[in-house]
C-alpha cells in the first residue's frame, strides 16, 4: 500500500509545472504559446527573462529531487524495497512530462531528470550534469546536451553502482527523454534547431500585448 500512495504522490509533485507558474509570476508569455512551445526552461529562456528560466530550472529539478529523496529518506521506516524508489523516479518524472494539472501538456524532462539522479546518487547527478555542461558550451544547443547526458545516465548509474531496480529507472528516463526530443533530432539533423539563449519573436510579441 505504501508503494501506492508514494508512487501516486511523486507522479503529482512532477505534475507541477514551473515553467507556467514562473511564467505567470513574472507576468510572461505562456511558454506553451512560443519557440518549441515547451513548457521547459530553456524555452522559458527564449522570453528573455533570465529570472523565470531560473527558477523554472530550479522547481524543476528540485521536484524530482524532492520525491526521490523522500522515499530514500524514510524508506525503512515505511518497509519499501528498491523497487519502490524506482517506481517513485519514474512516477515523478512522467508527472512533469505527462501532468494531470495542466491537461498533460509537460515539458521535456531534462531538469527533473536531473533532479532525479541527484536524488538517486550526488555523485550519478553530477556526473550526467557535467556531461550535459560539456555538450551544452561545445555546441550550445540543450537538446543535443539533453540526448547525451541521457546516453551516458544508465552508463554511469552502472558503473558505480551494477545492476539494480533504480538502474531500470534510469533507463526509463533516458528512453522516455530521447522519444519526446524527436523532433529536435529532426531539428538537429536538419541544421534547424534553436541555440541555447536564443530568443523567440513569439515571446516577444506576446509579451507587448
Amino acid at each position: 500500500m505504501n508503494t501506492v500512495w508514494m508512487t501516486v504522490a511523486a507522479y503529482l509533485i512532477g505534475s507541477i509545472s514551473f515553467a507556467v507558474v514562473m511564467s505567470k509570476l513574472f507576468g510572461i508569455a505562456d511558454p506553451r504559446t512560443y519557440g518549441s512551445k515547451n513548457p521547459g526552461a530553456t524555452n522559458v529562456l527564449r522570453s528573455g527573462n533570465k529570472g523565470a528560466a531560473i527558477m523554472t530550472l530550479v522547481g524543476d529539478g528540485a521536484k524530482g529531487w524532492l520525491a526521490v529523496w523522500l522515499a530514500m529518506r524514510y524508506q525503512d521506516q515505511l518497509q519499501i524495497g528498491d523497487a519502490t524508489i524506482a517506481l517513485v523516479a519514474i512516477a515523478v518524472f512522467l508527472g512533469h512530462l505527462w501532468p494531470v494539472f495542466f491537461r498533460f501538456v509537460g515539458g521535456k524532462g531534462v531538469a527533473t531528470a536531473l533532479g532525479v539522479l541527484l536524488g538517486l546518487n550526488p555523485w550519478l547527478g553530477l556526473a550526467t550534469l557535467v556531461t550535459w555542461l560539456a555538450v551544452a558550451f561545445a555546441f550550445r544547443y540543450s537538446s543535443l546536451a539533453a540526448l547525451v547526458a541521457a546516453l551516458f545516465a544508465p552508463f554511469y548509474y552502472g558503473l558505480l553502482f551494477g545492476v539494480e531496480p533504480q538502474l531500470f529507472a534510469v533507463f526509463v528516463m533516458s528512453a522516455l527523454l530521447a522519444f519526446r526530443h524527436s523532433k529536435n533530432i529532426s531539428n538537429l539533423l536538419a541544421g534547424k534547431e534553436s541555440r541555447i539563449g536564443s530568443k523567440s519573436k513569439d515571446a516577444v510579441k506576446a509579451k507587448k500585448k
